[in-house]
């Protein structure tokens, strides 16, 4: 089965040594509901995905994404030696406001490991931003996190995302109250 491209981008696949971003693989999308379902508490999802919804989003939202001029997601299977050990994207986009919020999920196994995730997760903003910003007009990228997870905050602000502010009382996590912190990181695009 042919993979699906973004006909917003003229390079859809972006590689780093042994890793690589590709557009979001249909046949990686039961192992990130499984891992969305087990990670529930640090995302926006609210209840558990059935494999049905996973197809439904996939084919109605993620599909169409594909040929949309200015699509609301551009979602990629993040690659360890071709086997998806994640996904992400840029979800959430403001094509007026030319901005998108960086998404990134890492397999349970290897996210429980705070090594491999630091890791992990910046080759996979390496990655990201290895996609061709020109074509897309982004001018800034912001992120959501709560604050019950400091290794992502920490990633995220030694790459370059700048603190922007707190959203208090923002979810409850396991019986308790947490804040979502807002970053963003700002595009320098080089006028030719």
């Amino acid at each position: 089965m042919k993979n699906k491209k973004y006909s917003i981008l003229n390079v859809n696949d972006v590689r780093f040594k042994e890793y690589k971003i590709t557009p979001l693989r249909k046949i990686d999308i039961q192992k990130i509901r499984l891992w969305r379902n087990n990670q529930i508490n640090i995302l926006r999802q609210n209840v558990k995905l059935s494999a049905r919804d996973q197809i439904k989003y996939y084919n109605n939202i993620v599909g169409k994404s594909f040929f949309q001029k200015k699509p609301k997601l551009i979602l990629f299977s993040f690659l360890l030696k071709n086997s998806c050990i994640g996904y992400g994207g840029f979800v959430h986009i403001n094509w007026e406001k030319n901005l998108g919020e960086i998404s990134f999920l890492l397999d349970t196994n290897r996210g429980n490991k705070v090594e491999i995730y630091k890791k992990e997760f910046r080759i996979f903003l390496r990655l990201i931003f290895g996609v061709d910003w020109k074509q897309l007009g982004f001018k800034k990228i912001v992120a959501e996190t709560y604050n019950i997870r400091p290794n992502h905050v920490k990633v995220l602000e030694n790459f370059g995302f700048k603190y922007q502010k707190r959203r208090k009382k923002d979810k409850l996590i396991d019986g308790k109250v947490v804040d979502t912190l807002i970053h963003e990181y700002r595009l320098k695009i080089k006028k030719v």
